[in-house]
């Protein structure tokens, strides 16, 4: 018989059964990247996690004869809503076995949690942070995921949730690009070199992981103040950003990040990270001495690189900012000596002019995530 269970996070048993599903879901899928299992527990941690200070979540499992066979997590993000003004739920951690009535159930239990808190839309998949990743992968899923920066799912999935009756709200596209063919246009470099000469733009290169913490609360508050026309906009708490930016800084190598000034005021940033998505593969999640070398290893001989975290503040944009930042895009790839390719992870569509620039600039659509939205 199937039946849908709301999980006791109080549960040990509860949270690993809700965590170690999609490890036996894609078990045997190369392309599939496991999450370290402490952040998910931290995920369903409302005592850890910042998120949960100011919105609320539940997690649902569906079972099939006492097997997990489905799991999801219905989730109100206040902020949000509030600065949206919209009465939207989301929906993360969406993962099932190819099965529509697992689907339904699922999908049904979130419907009825929503509406008893007086939502009137869900919108998914969207975590708990804008650094889990967006939307079901209908595009490209024959290409590894980009380490847990974003979702990976079977392509069936697509078929599950339009079959509920989802549709469409934002697609983020990710483009593959070769070292050798990321050239900004002519005009573009002209600009750039122009403001680099005026003086009134500069760029900060860090050299150490020590030197780069300094930076980390002003980058945060730039990161803030950046994207409030995104589609996927709410203002972060300072918590939030914190416990954002500890993240990016395990796997940040300081020679790859980027800020850039305004008399001395940060304006913009750029976030590039060595893909390590072959040895989190090989730690299957967990977090050993071993397996913290076997990152850094990887670190250093991986040929891939992650553009994920690039922009500029509003009212600097036109004003060259935007020229200044996409050649140092190009300088950063190019003068590694260590990477032949990168990609451009989760670009919404929403922001239009970035997504001309990046496939101008040679980047090739490859993967395609699409956050769905229903009226319920």
């Amino acid at each position: 018989m199937l039946s849908v269970h709301s999980l006791d996070l109080q549960s040990k048993k509860d949270v690993m059964e809700f965590i170690s599903f999609p490890f036996k879901l894609y078990k045997d899928v190369p392309q599939w990247v496991p999450p370290f299992i402490t952040d998910q527990k931290t995920m369903l941690n409302p005592a850890k996690h910042p998120f949960y200070e100011h919105s609320v979540a539940e997690f649902f499992t569906a079972k099939q004869d006492g097997e997990i066979v489905g799991r999801i997590a219905a989730i109100e993000n206040v902020p949000y809503n509030r600065t949206h003004d919209v009465k939207k739920a989301q929906f993360y951690f969406f993962d099932s076995i190819n099965d529509q009535s697992v689907a339904d159930i699922l999908f049904a239990r979130a419907f009825e949690w929503a509406k008893n808190r007086g939502l009137d839309t869900v919108s998914g998949p969207k975590g708990l942070s804008a650094f889990d990743g967006y939307g079901i992968q209908i595009q490209g899923t024959e290409h590894r995921q980009m380490m847990t920066m974003m979702n990976y799912n079977f392509p069936y999935y697509q078929t599950l949730v339009e079959n509920i009756g989802f549709e469409k709200d934002v697609d983020f596209v990710s483009c593959h690009i070769k070292n050798d063919q990321f050239n900004i246009p002519e005009k573009a470099q002209l600009v750039a070199d122009r403001v680099r000469e005026r003086g009134k733009f500069k760029v900060v290169n860090f050299t150490s992981k020590r030197e780069l913490k300094k930076w980390v609360k002003p980058i945060g508050e730039a990161y803030n103040k950046t994207f409030i026309y995104n589609w996927e906009y709410y203002p972060l708490t300072e918590r939030e950003i914190q416990f954002s930016l500890d993240d990016i800084m395990m796997v940040a190598d300081p020679k790859l990040i980027k800020v850039i000034l305004y008399k001395e005021q940060i304006v913009g940033f750029l976030f590039a990270f060595p893909d390590v998505s072959a040895a989190l593969q090989r730690q299957k999640g967990k977090i050993t001495p071993w397996g913290i070398l076997d990152i850094m290893r990887e670190f250093k001989a991986t040929k891939m690189v992650s553009l994920n975290g690039a922009g500029i503040l509003p009212d600097y944009q036109g004003g060259g900012g935007n020229a200044l930042l996409y050649s140092e895009m190009a300088e950063t790839l190019k003068s590694s000596g260590q990477f032949l390719e990168g990609e451009l992870t989760q670009v919404a569509e929403t922001t239009q002019q970035m997504r001309k620039d990046l496939i101008t600039m040679g980047g090739v659509p490859y993967k395609n995530h699409r956050v769905y939205q229903k009226k319920i």
